[in-house]
């Protein structure tokens, strides 16, 4: 073995179903990390270590957390994993701690989040496009359905160091240099499947094979993209109805299995992220005199579904 390279010292924060993964993974490799999360996730990974639960079996991983956003003090590499309707808070909170050679990488859902932790925390912040099915089923178990891949970028001496660190860890990941169009053609999937899923309590799988629901995802598509167009924003692959719908149909075959995001919050009464996805259309779509009326259907909808379960 000829692996001397070393590991920078990770931190993830916000240790949820997506940060357990990716931090799993870095710690699985042998990276020092770091999990910041709620007290009964830190409990359960101080006391039984963290558990990955994938395809290929069930792993447990030897892992330390906190609940101490200060514990971000002494690392280098920062995986930022909070939901994106807690990005700017969660970032002014950590922005007395960071370092100031430090890099963020925002592992979120939704298109501004490196810029809301930039202004927040003057640190370099990177986006990142996350495709990957996970859940908690408990505390301190990460169940892994499908894909566990990510685009970075713009390109640099930066992200493609970052890159080659999530090979290493056995995390797929290429740099793009349209990494505004990649982010813009996750949330075109996002709207066009995670609402449906959660309003409908379905399946990626099921959602693909329903006509009617097929036919919602194309009106979806179509409102993204009118205010894609309008924004000047070119997504990879993606220029009509057909095209788009091809992509976010790819996604939910990939991980038929699996609910969105979405309805795993709105089933565990937790605040979802719909304000950074159908809500994001809706608003931009105002500045943009584009209409967008299904876009603010499903996130009203989501919105009422959400107060009705927290109360």
């Amino acid at each position: 073995m000829s692996e001397t390279r070393e590991w920078p010292r990770i931190a993830v924060v916000g240790a949820g179903a997506v940060g357990g993964y990716f931090g799993g993974m870095f710690a699985r490799a042998g990276a020092p990390t770091l999990f910041i999360g709620r007290k009964h996730f830190a409990d359960a990974v101080n006391s039984k270590g963290l558990v990955l639960d994938s395809l290929h079996g069930q792993e447990r991983i030897a892992a330390e957390a906190t609940t101490e956003m200060s514990a971000v003090r002494d690392r280098s590499l920062i995986l930022f994993c909070v939901k994106a309707n807690h990005t700017s808070a969660t970032a002014t909170q950590m922005a007395q701690f960071v370092r100031p050679d430090a890099t963020v990488v925002c592992l979120q859902n939704g298109i501004d989040n490196a810029d809301q932790v930039r202004a927040a925390a003057n640190v370099v912040a990177v986006p990142a496009v996350v495709y990957v099915a996970v859940s908690v089923p408990e505390a301190g178990r990460v169940k892994h359905l499908a894909r566990g891949d990510l685009i970075i970028g713009p390109p640099s001496e930066r992200t493609t160091q970052l890159a080659d660190l999530f090979v290493r860890a056995g995390i797929p990941c290429r740099v793009s240099d349209n990494i505004e169009g990649e982010l813009w053609l996750k949330l075109l999937r996002n709207c066009a499947l995670n609402a449906i899923s959660a309003l409908g309590q379905a399946r990626y799988g099921q959602i693909a094979k329903n006509d009617d629901a097929k036919k919602l995802m194309e009106q979806i598509v179509d409102e993204v993209l009118a205010v894609a167009r309008a924004a000047r924003v070119v997504l990879p692959g993606v220029d009509d109805r057909q095209s788009g719908m091809a992509a976010a149909l790819e996604l939910a075959t990939q991980m038929a299995d699996a609910f969105s995001s979405t309805a795993q919050d709105l089933n565990r009464g937790q605040p979802t992220e719909i304000d950074a996805l159908n809500g994001y259309i809706s608003r931009r779509g105002a500045e943009l005199g584009i209409p967008v009326p299904v876009n603010h259907a499903l996130f009203s909808l989501v919105k009422l579904a959400e107060q009705k379960h927290l109360g």
